[in-house]
């Protein structure tokens, strides 16, 4: 049986897997989802390694690939890049743990899904019989744009361009992302914040002028933010890997739940946890866990989400999001109702606030729950972390043990995700650590290597020699501007 996806705001607009990642986002805005959740053996899955794991979750989805495509694929991505710590699982406390996703290319979890992720869309062309230039557009709070530049830098008939906040990422980061080879890359800093720059990016995919005269120069638009499918799908696996190891450790019995604690901006990693459950993973709690621009605990405690409030730099930039997008795909999930969602985000468009109906709430409640943690918090959690059980760890993954301590559930494992290794954040975690951090990021990473032992990723350290190739700050506007300029 075929799959079949269609938008959140339009249950008429049905769609195979491979359109809907070469597609990104439905033509009048909404995200597409899958219309069922298939059913697994989890316990024959969890007899897998990862590689293999990842191909039989993700078949489940796409169902329009060759399999044997999907087999290949999924064992080239998650080898030897990955360092053997594909979905790693480490003790911290108890039985606590941090499910480390920081150990691929770009140390940080959204390696699992664009390694994969330029595979997916190159095989979607192909399904389709496309032969046009494909344009990415990505807006990032910091990882995903360095993660999409690494999957995508030199791919055939594609080119990306990453959009970030200027001064609203790590200057490790911004390295990344400046330092970028390839001959189809493209990266800009934008005035303002994330949302302002992932507004300006959805503009452009909802404006039917551009997108015609692209089509004019057979190129047609796509994205590698999580707003597309193809982004989602791979970040189930690890659930399931994280349930794997506990059963394979004798630290459950098979059935038992777990709860995930998971750091949150545009609410993606925290949905494929709520996907690994509808497929019969025995999911508790998902904790979503935010930090001072906590506008997912308010909703998930209140049903209204309202993004006109204060916005906070933090040491968390990953996470300094005030829209997030992939809630959409949740409230339809829940509601069942293409013109509700619609109307919820045409509220947010037009007043940045909505409500759901109590029992929407209600129904949400039963699987999340939610905290949040102050920058003082998050230091904090670093430094005890770190002189408690010797587990060093980042500022995002910060935030998600300080709620994970608040939120965890006698007798049921925590397992909290690791999105991004600390030496990303030299500078913060150092601090955090109660050492004076040099301003330079480089010098502050080789002073925590120092004061810890731990030795830094050799992809980051290799940063300090790389020449810088784009330094180019545009307004949220200019983003269109920079659409229009690409040709054939």
């Amino acid at each position: 049986m075929t799959m079949q996806f269609f938008s959140t705001r339009d249950q008429n607009r049905k769609v195979t897997s491979s359109q809907a990642i070469a597609q990104g986002l439905s033509d009048e805005g909404g995200l597409f989802v899958p219309e069922s959740f298939p059913q697994v053996d989890v316990k024959a899955l969890c007899g897998l390694d990862y590689p293999a794991l990842a191909a039989a979750v993700v078949r489940e989805y796409l169902t329009d690939y060759d399999p044997a495509f999907l087999t290949e694929a999924t064992r080239s991505t998650y080898g030897a890049a990955f360092g053997g710590k594909a979905g790693y699982l480490a003790p911290v406390e108890g039985d606590t743990y941090a499910l480390e996703l920081w150990h691929g290319p770009t140390c940080a979890f959204k390696d699992y899904a664009l390694q994969l992720m330029p595979r997916l869309l190159v095989e979607a062309k192909k399904n389709l019989g496309r032969t046009e230039k494909t344009l990415i557009l990505v807006a990032t709070s910091g990882d995903t744009g360095k993660a999409a530049l690494d999957g995508y830098h030199d791919i055939p008939g594609v080119e990306i361009a990453v959009f970030y906040p200027t001064g609203g990422t790590s200057e490790i980061q911004r390295l990344q992302m400046a330092t970028q080879e390839g001959a189809n890359v493209a990266v800009y800093a934008v005035r303002g914040n994330f949302d302002d720059a992932q507004t300006g990016v959805k503009k452009v995919f909802g404006d039917k002028a551009i997108a015609a005269e692209l089509e004019k120069r057979n190129i047609r638009l796509s994205s590698a933010n999580s707003i597309n499918w193809g982004r989602l799908v791979p970040q189930i696996v690890y659930y399931f890997a994280a349930y794997a190891q506990l059963l394979k450790a004798s630290k459950i019995t098979f059935g038992d739940e777990v709860d995930f604690c998971v750091p949150t901006g545009n609410f993606g990693d925290i949905l494929a946890g709520y996907y690994a459950k509808q497929m019969g993973l025995p999911v508790g709690k998902l904790v979503c866990a935010s930090n001072e621009n906590n506008v997912l605990t308010d909703f998930l405690t209140t049903g209204t989400y309202t993004a006109k409030r204060e916005f906070f730099k933090t040491t968390s930039p990953s996470m300094d999001i005030l829209v997030s997008s992939n809630l959409e795909r949740l409230l339809y999930h829940v509601t069942g109702s293409d013109a509700e969602v619609a109307g919820f985000m045409q509220q947010l468009a037009a007043t940045g606030s909505y409500t759901v109906r109590p029992e929407t709430l209600v129904a949400i409640q039963e699987t999340f729950s939610c905290g949040w943690s102050s920058e003082d918090e998050v230091a904090g959690e670093i430094r005890s972390r770190y002189e408690k059980d010797g587990y060093l760890c980042d500022t995002h993954t910060a935030v998600a043990f300080h709620v994970a301590a608040q939120k965890k559930r006698q007798g049921v494992p925590m397992v909290v995700l690791s999105t991004a290794s600390p030496f990303k954040f030299p500078r913060s975690v150092l601090s955090a650590l109660g050492k004076t951090a040099p301003e330079n990021d480089f010098e502050a990473m080789q002073q925590l290597e120092a004061a810890t032992g731990h030795a830094a990723p050799a992809s980051l350290a290799a940063l300090r020699s790389k020449p810088e190739r784009f330094d180019t700050v545009i307004a949220p506007a200019q983003i269109a501007e920079v659409a229009l300029g690409y040709q054939a």
